[in-house]
């Protein structure tokens, strides 16, 4: 009986269980990072249940919206541009990034139009620009595609 206690407290078995990723992440990042509000919507639910996807090795980081503002004129883009890193982070390391680059543009884009949605007809065309000038940065500005994956 010591004998298997002793084997059971050995070194070897301190070394951590490597877990293989699920063979449905890029299903799942592709879900994630499309134009639509329910893909939108899925990645915010996942974002703050992180723990529940863990084994997916995401990368969750963001700077938000770089050097701009997060909420320009009081327009509250940080969570579009939080899904817009997680798009181009996971996208770039998955390799995949060259092929989903416009896609990741333009949802970020119809996530900004969603919030401008939000206001009346004079503000929500001062959102819609402001928008319109985030969106063509990132196309413009947005990792040059002879450096992404």
């Amino acid at each position: 009986m010591a004998a298997c206690l002793l084997a059971l407290a050995s070194p070897a078995r301190a070394t951590p269980t490597v877990r293989a990723v699920p063979a449905d992440k890029s299903l799942v990042l592709d879900g994630w990072t499309r134009t639509g509000a329910a893909s939108h919507d899925a990645w915010a639910v996942a974002r703050a249940d992180r723990a529940s996807w863990a084994a997916y090795a995401f990368d969750w980081s963001t700077d938000h919206c770089t050097t701009s503002p997060d909420n320009p004129f009081g327009f509250p883009f940080r969570t579009a541009c939080a899904r817009h890193d997680f798009g181009y982070r996971n996208h770039k390391a998955a390799g995949s990034f060259r092929a989903a680059k416009s896609r990741l543009d333009d949802a970020f884009h119809a996530d900004l139009k969603r919030v401008c949605a939000r206001y009346e007809p004079v503000k929500k065309a001062s959102c819609d620009a402001t928008a319109r000038t985030y969106y063509e940065a990132v196309r413009a500005f947005g990792v040059p595609l002879d450096r992404a994956g």
